[in-house]
Formats: structure tokens, sequence, C-alpha cells
């Protein structure tokens, strides 16, 4: 039998004479258990914002993007887009030209970028759903969709004929820009639909049919600026960017929809990190009690651990003792701690408890990692406190 670790489960589990001691040993393990709960929830929460960042853009950004290393635009054959269809696990592919254009509408002038798509590209992302006003474009045609930020920028609306919108670019070689026609390529469209996504995609995009894009840009018929994927479920993507990889050398950067927004992920990961770091702060104030109350229980305990020295137990082996006693208050407590987190966490996915708008929950996941996360954190950080008390008793102080 370990003799010190019997002695301290007895300690932490029977109730002290003094009732002070009670009450302060209860508020050191209720500090960890809320801290404990409290950090597992918020890093559930970053779990769950992550997740619907990355359902959200669903709407919008691809599976895979395959952009050229060098320049804005590329050559695709057809023995290139007859090697991509022979690969296993692609479900649909849509080609892509891509570039900033001005806008005019009226007298007024917006920078934006154009984007645009063949008729695979609702196979490919689901931004039709987006369209809340109006409707997507029609294939072959001179038909746009606007972001919501374009439209009120420049004060156009869904089939307003009565103010025209045109769509230039510099054409290439042609030196500085200016206002003389034959430095532009220009043309008319008419806007069809307006998108609401998010502020960057409402302010800066324009979609609309890949040939009035090439006409627009005076690309070649094979030229293109990025081929966008859609996989099949349960596609092994990292086996799938190795086989592109493999078929095509090093001519493309292969991006995931996480790499696409990954000035987002950054973000949240620098946020999720900093809230981290406090929390963390707050346990080791919390666990500043644990400290207090077995440096209580030691002098609670002086006549016992002088009868226990004189019987030959040695002062190491008395530290122990409380060092046993301090880490299983603190193990106990962090598993309760995430218990309750758990719980919580477990309740709000299934009943959706609390609402980030009348149809939209606060979104949450529980992830094992976290869990591991936590536990670690109070474990390490409780055995450390536990230490720092249990090094309070000497020999001194027991025979005193």
């Amino acid at each position: 039998m370990n003799f010190p670790l019997y002695i301290a489960k007895r300690y932490l589990f029977s109730k002290s004479s003094n009732n002070a001691i009670n009450i302060m040993t209860l508020i050191a393990s209720g500090g960890v258990i809320i801290a404990a709960a409290a950090l597992f929830i918020v890093l559930s929460v970053f779990a769950g914002l992550k997740d619907y960042s990355l359902n959200f853009s669903t709407f919008v950004d691809p599976d895979l993007k395959i952009t050229p290393l060098k320049g804005k635009s590329f050559q695709w054959s057809e023995n290139d887009n007859a090697t991509l269809l022979k690969i296993e696990g692609i479900a649909s592919h849509s080609k892509i030209i891509e570039e900033r254009i001005i806008i005019k509408s009226e007298n007024k002038n917006l920078l934006a970028t154009l984007k645009g798509v063949d008729h695979n590209f609702l196979k490919v992302t689901n931004i039709d759903s987006m369209v809340t006003n109006g409707n997507w474009i029609t294939p072959e045609s001179n038909e746009v969709v606007s972001g919501w930020g374009i439209s009120n920028n420049l004060s156009f609306g869904v089939f307003n004929y009565l103010k025209p919108l045109s769509l230039y670019v510099p054409k290439a070689g042609k030196g500085q820009a200016s206002s003389v026609q034959g430095y532009y390529n220009s043309v008319y469209v008419k806007n069809v639909g307006l998108f609401e996504i998010n502020e960057k995609m409402n302010n800066n995009y324009i979609f609309s049919d890949i040939n009035l894009a090439k006409q627009l840009l005076s690309y070649k018929d094979n030229q293109l600026s990025a081929i966008e994927l859609k996989l099949k479920p349960d596609t092994n993507e990292d086996a799938i960017r190795s086989e592109i990889e493999t078929a095509f050398g090093n001519k493309f950067k292969i991006r995931n929809r996480a790499e696409l927004n990954d000035a987002l992920f950054k973000m949240l990961n620098t946020e999720n990190l900093a809230i981290y770091l406090i929390f963390t702060l707050v346990i080791i104030i919390a666990l500043f009690n644990v400290i207090g109350a077995i440096i209580m229980m030691i002098l609670d305990k002086k006549k016992s651990l002088n009868t226990l020295f004189n019987l030959g137990t040695e002062t190491k082996t008395i530290k122990s003792i409380f060092f046993f006693q301090g880490s299983l208050m603190t193990i106990v407590s962090g598993i309760v701690g995430v218990s309750i987190g758990l719980a919580i966490v477990f309740l709000q996915q299934t009943f959706s408890l609390i609402m980030l708008t009348p149809d939209l929950a606060y979104p949450v996941r529980i992830e094992f990692f976290n869990v591991v996360v936590v536990l670690i954190t109070i474990f390490t950080l409780g055995i450390v406190a536990s230490k720092i008390a249990s090094q309070r008793i000497t020999r001194g102080l027991i025979q005193s």
C-alpha cells in the first residue's frame, strides 16, 4: 500500500474538525471546477465557430481550388481536362476567370472583382442560394449578379434598365490608364440578382458568365484563372491533392476551403490562444486557493503529523501526503469541471439553449482534443501548486 497516498485520500475525503478549513477546501475545489468548465466551454465555442465559418463558406468556396503558381492565368487544354476527369473522387469541376475590373453606373465608378463562371459552377458551390433578390445568371448571356455592397455604393438594383451598368478593364500594354475609350475594354451588362454572403464578398465581387469575362479581358479560349473542384462524399482530400500534383507536376497551387479562408482561421486561432491563456491565468489564480487550503490543512494536522514523525515517518513522506492531497483535489475538481462543461455543451448542441439570432443557435462543438487540453492544463498546474504548498512542511514545523 502507498502510505502517503492512503493518508492523503483520508484527509481529502474526511471533514476537518475546523469548519473554516472545510469551507476553504470547498472554495478551492469549486474555483477549480468552475475554471475547468469555463475553459472547456470557451474552447468548444471556438471549435463551433470554426465549423460554422467553414460550413458557411461552402456556399461560395469549393472543396479544392487550383490556381497557377505564377501569374494570374494559365493555359488549360482538352488533354488537361481529360487528365483531371480521370482522377477518382472529383464529383464536378468549374472553370473560372477572375480579375479586378471597374464598374460604372451613371457617373459613379467602383473597383471590384469580376468572377466569370461556367455552367458547372452551381454544381461546385451553392452560391445561388445566397441570392436574396433576383436570380442567378443565365449561361451565355451578358447578365451579372452583384453583391449588396456594390449595389448600394453604385445605387443600382435588379433589372434597372434606366441605369445602364458597364464593366471596364485597362487594355494590356496601353500604358497609363486614362479616360480615352481606346485604353479600355468595356462591356454593357444587366444586373439580374443581388447576393448577400459577407462584407468582403458583398463589397467586392460581381459574377458573370465565363464567356463575357473572356470577352472583357481578351482571354484566349483555353486561358483560365482557376479550376474549382467539388469532391465526392467521404473522399480523401489529401489523396486527391497528391494525384493532381502527380498528374500536373508543380504547375499549380492547390488550396482547400480552410486555406482559402486562412485569414479568418488565423484570426480565430489567435483569439482561441489568447482566450486559452486568459483562462489559464484564471485557473492559476484559483489554484492559489488550493495552496492556501493545503497550508491550512497542514497547520490543522500538526499534532497528527508530529505523531507520525515520532513513529518514524520521514519529513519527505509527510510532504508527499499533502502533495498527493493537493494533486488529488485538482484532479478530481478538474474532471468534475470538464464533465459539467461537457454536459453544458451537449445541451447547447441538442436543445439550442442560447441563440445568436432567432434562427441561429450559438455554435459549439465537442472535441476530444479540448478535453485533453483542459485536463492536462489543470493537472499540470495543480501538481505544481501542490508541490509548492507541500514544501512548507519542515522538521521544525512538525515538532513545534
